[in-house]
Protein backbone atom coordinates (compact mmCIF):
# COMPACT_ATOMS: atom_id res chain seq x y z
CA UNK A 1 0.00 0.00 0.00
CA UNK A 2 2.81 2.64 1.22
CA UNK A 3 4.66 1.60 -2.54
CA UNK A 4 1.30 2.62 -4.39
CA UNK A 5 0.92 5.79 -2.44
CA UNK A 6 4.71 6.52 -2.96
CA UNK A 7 4.59 5.90 -6.81
CA UNK A 8 1.28 7.79 -7.30
CA UNK A 9 3.16 10.50 -5.65
CA UNK A 10 5.85 10.13 -8.24
CA UNK A 11 3.59 10.07 -11.51
CA UNK A 12 1.89 13.46 -9.56
CA UNK A 13 5.21 15.23 -8.98
CA UNK A 14 6.35 14.24 -12.67
CA UNK A 15 2.68 15.48 -14.32
CA UNK A 16 3.06 18.64 -12.38
CA UNK A 17 7.04 19.05 -13.33
CA UNK A 18 5.90 18.21 -16.95
CA UNK A 19 3.55 21.65 -17.09
CA UNK A 20 5.44 23.57 -15.40
CA UNK A 21 8.74 23.04 -17.66
CA UNK A 22 5.84 23.27 -20.59
CA UNK A 23 4.73 26.64 -19.03
CA UNK A 24 7.43 28.18 -19.28
CA UNK A 25 9.05 26.96 -22.17
CA UNK A 26 6.04 27.91 -24.02
CA UNK A 27 5.91 31.35 -22.65
CA UNK A 28 9.49 32.14 -23.71
CA UNK A 29 9.23 30.63 -27.06
CA UNK A 30 5.94 32.42 -28.64
CA UNK A 31 6.39 34.44 -31.20
CA UNK A 32 5.41 38.39 -30.74
CA UNK A 33 5.70 40.58 -33.08
CA UNK A 34 6.82 39.92 -36.51
CA UNK A 35 9.44 42.38 -37.81
CA UNK A 36 11.43 41.01 -40.45
CA UNK A 37 12.24 42.99 -43.10
CA UNK A 38 10.00 42.83 -46.03
CA UNK A 39 6.94 42.12 -43.55
CA UNK A 40 4.00 43.90 -42.89
CA UNK A 41 4.56 46.83 -39.92
CA UNK A 42 1.94 45.47 -37.36
CA UNK A 43 -0.48 48.08 -37.08
CA UNK A 44 -1.27 50.06 -33.64
CA UNK A 45 -2.95 53.63 -32.17
CA UNK A 46 -1.57 55.49 -29.78
CA UNK A 47 -1.63 58.66 -28.60
CA UNK A 48 0.69 61.66 -28.27
CA UNK A 49 1.95 63.43 -25.29
CA UNK A 50 -0.85 66.07 -26.52
CA UNK A 51 -3.82 63.46 -26.56
CA UNK A 52 -4.09 63.09 -30.46
CA UNK A 53 -4.49 59.60 -31.54
CA UNK A 54 -1.77 58.47 -34.31
CA UNK A 55 -2.97 54.90 -36.10
CA UNK A 56 0.45 53.78 -38.02
CA UNK A 57 -1.52 52.47 -40.91
CA UNK A 58 -2.57 56.23 -41.80
CA UNK A 59 0.65 56.68 -42.27
CA UNK A 60 0.55 54.99 -45.59
CA UNK A 61 2.36 57.03 -48.25
CA UNK A 62 4.91 58.34 -45.88
CA UNK A 63 7.90 56.86 -44.31
CA UNK A 64 8.40 56.09 -40.35
CA UNK A 65 11.18 56.12 -38.49
CA UNK A 66 9.72 54.37 -35.50
CA UNK A 67 12.57 54.98 -32.21
CA UNK A 68 11.82 53.74 -28.96
CA UNK A 69 12.66 55.48 -25.92
CA UNK A 70 12.44 55.64 -22.58
CA UNK A 71 13.67 59.75 -20.46
CA UNK A 72 16.14 57.49 -18.64
CA UNK A 73 17.99 56.44 -21.00
CA UNK A 74 21.28 58.17 -21.99
CA UNK A 75 21.88 56.91 -25.28
CA UNK A 76 18.12 57.47 -25.77
CA UNK A 77 18.76 60.97 -24.62
CA UNK A 78 21.93 61.60 -27.00
CA UNK A 79 20.16 61.00 -30.35
CA UNK A 80 17.20 63.24 -30.22
CA UNK A 81 18.56 65.81 -30.94
CA UNK A 82 19.83 64.60 -34.25
CA UNK A 83 16.27 63.00 -34.83
CA UNK A 84 14.83 66.96 -34.25
CA UNK A 85 17.96 68.36 -35.87
CA UNK A 86 16.13 66.27 -39.16
CA UNK A 87 12.60 65.92 -38.18
CA UNK A 88 10.91 69.78 -40.25
CA UNK A 89 13.48 68.70 -43.03
CA UNK A 90 12.40 65.06 -43.61
CA UNK A 91 8.56 65.56 -42.79
CA UNK A 92 8.66 68.10 -46.29
CA UNK A 93 10.36 64.51 -48.19
CA UNK A 94 6.83 62.45 -46.29
CA UNK A 95 8.68 61.10 -43.39
CA UNK A 96 7.19 60.78 -40.62
CA UNK A 97 9.39 60.65 -37.07
CA UNK A 98 7.67 59.04 -34.73
CA UNK A 99 8.94 58.55 -30.81
CA UNK A 100 7.72 55.37 -28.81
CA UNK A 101 7.89 56.28 -25.50
CA UNK A 102 8.03 53.28 -22.84
CA UNK A 103 5.45 52.98 -19.79
CA UNK A 104 6.68 56.53 -18.32
CA UNK A 105 4.16 59.47 -16.58
CA UNK A 106 3.50 62.34 -18.51
CA UNK A 107 4.92 64.45 -16.68
CA UNK A 108 8.17 62.82 -17.12
CA UNK A 109 7.97 62.84 -20.27
CA UNK A 110 6.61 66.62 -20.78
CA UNK A 111 9.67 67.53 -18.89
CA UNK A 112 12.07 65.83 -21.33
CA UNK A 113 10.43 66.89 -24.28
CA UNK A 114 10.52 70.51 -22.96
CA UNK A 115 14.24 70.45 -21.92
CA UNK A 116 14.84 69.35 -25.33
CA UNK A 117 12.28 71.01 -27.28
CA UNK A 118 11.55 68.13 -29.31
CA UNK A 119 8.77 68.96 -31.88
CA UNK A 120 8.06 65.53 -33.40
CA UNK A 121 5.63 63.73 -31.85
CA UNK A 122 5.50 61.48 -29.20
CA UNK A 123 3.56 58.05 -28.61
CA UNK A 124 2.78 57.01 -25.42
CA UNK A 125 3.06 53.10 -25.14
CA UNK A 126 1.98 53.39 -21.37
CA UNK A 127 1.18 49.61 -21.02
CA UNK A 128 4.21 48.87 -23.59
CA UNK A 129 2.12 47.05 -25.70
CA UNK A 130 3.34 48.28 -29.16
CA UNK A 131 7.00 47.03 -27.42
CA UNK A 132 5.56 43.83 -27.14
CA UNK A 133 4.21 43.95 -30.42
CA UNK A 134 7.38 44.97 -32.43
CA UNK A 135 9.04 42.61 -30.10
CA UNK A 136 11.38 45.16 -28.82
CA UNK A 137 14.44 44.14 -26.76
CA UNK A 138 17.01 46.97 -25.17
CA UNK A 139 16.27 50.72 -26.22
CA UNK A 140 16.70 52.99 -28.03
CA UNK A 141 15.68 50.74 -31.10
CA UNK A 142 14.40 52.23 -34.18
CA UNK A 143 12.47 50.19 -36.93
CA UNK A 144 12.08 51.46 -40.76
CA UNK A 145 9.42 51.49 -41.98
CA UNK A 146 8.54 52.04 -45.72
CA UNK A 147 5.81 54.26 -47.56
CA UNK A 148 4.08 50.82 -48.20
CA UNK A 149 3.95 49.74 -45.06
CA UNK A 150 6.92 47.55 -44.76
CA UNK A 151 10.10 47.20 -42.31
CA UNK A 152 12.93 47.96 -44.14
CA UNK A 153 14.95 47.55 -40.72
CA UNK A 154 15.38 47.73 -37.54
CA UNK A 155 18.24 48.55 -35.43
CA UNK A 156 19.11 48.79 -31.89
CA UNK A 157 21.31 51.44 -30.00
CA UNK A 158 22.35 55.29 -30.41
CA UNK A 159 22.27 56.44 -33.55
CA UNK A 160 24.54 59.22 -34.97
CA UNK A 161 23.24 62.28 -36.39
CA UNK A 162 24.68 60.66 -40.26
CA UNK A 163 22.87 57.40 -39.81
CA UNK A 164 19.49 59.01 -39.05
CA UNK A 165 20.35 61.23 -42.30
CA UNK A 166 21.18 57.95 -44.14
CA UNK A 167 18.09 55.92 -42.39
CA UNK A 168 15.26 58.70 -43.17
CA UNK A 169 16.93 59.10 -46.98
CA UNK A 170 16.44 55.40 -47.24
CA UNK A 171 12.77 55.49 -46.68
CA UNK A 172 11.85 58.78 -48.29
CA UNK A 173 9.47 58.17 -51.05
CA UNK A 174 9.83 61.53 -52.54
Amino acid sequence: MKNKRQGFRTVILCVLLFAVVFTVYANFTKEKGDIKKGSDAPDFVLQTLDGKEVRLSELKGKGVFLNFWGTWCKPCEKEMPYMENQYSKFKEKNVEILAVNIGESDLSVSTFVERHGLSFPILMDRKSEIVDLYNIGPIPTTVLIDAEGKIVDSMTGTLTEQDIINHLTSISPS
